[in-house]
């Protein structure tokens, strides 16, 4: 299972997510390490598919549920719509839902590409 968490340098909310997903991986003894994949422009943006800061993909799919039809990438604050409100930050049962199946929400074939280039593993 591959998980990556997508940010821009300057996001506010991806060292927390980073952390989360550590220990949501760590408490259910899955031990592959979150892959930090950090874009750094508007074209990039556009050619990984990136709908903000932060993205969490499972095994190249996003979590968030129809995300996969969504066209507006950009290099922005990501901000999801969940039942509890606006958050920036996707919510655990998402994370939970694609990690328990291995992938995210719908997504078309060509989001599977996110996984070319730029790995940053977390430090410690």
């Amino acid at each position: 299972m591959t998980v990556e968490l997508f940010y821009f340098e300057d996001c506010p909310n991806y060292e927390q997510l980073l952390a989360d997903l550590q220990a949501l991986l760590a408490e259910r003894g899955i031990g592959t390490e979150v892959e930090l994949r950090r874009v750094e422009s508007i074209e990039e943006a556009e050619r990984r598919r990136f709908l903000g800061s932060p993205s969490v993909r499972v095994d190249g799919v996003d979590v968030e549920p129809g995300a996969g039809e969504r066209a507006d990438f950009g290099l922005k604050c990501r901000i999801y719509r969940t039942p509890q409100g606006l958050s920036g930050m996707p919510p655990a049962a998402w994370i939970e839902a694609a990690i328990g199946s291995g992938g995210g929400g719908s997504a078309p074939a060509h989001a599977r590409d996110s996984r070319a280039g730029g790995t940053n593993r977390p430090r410690g």
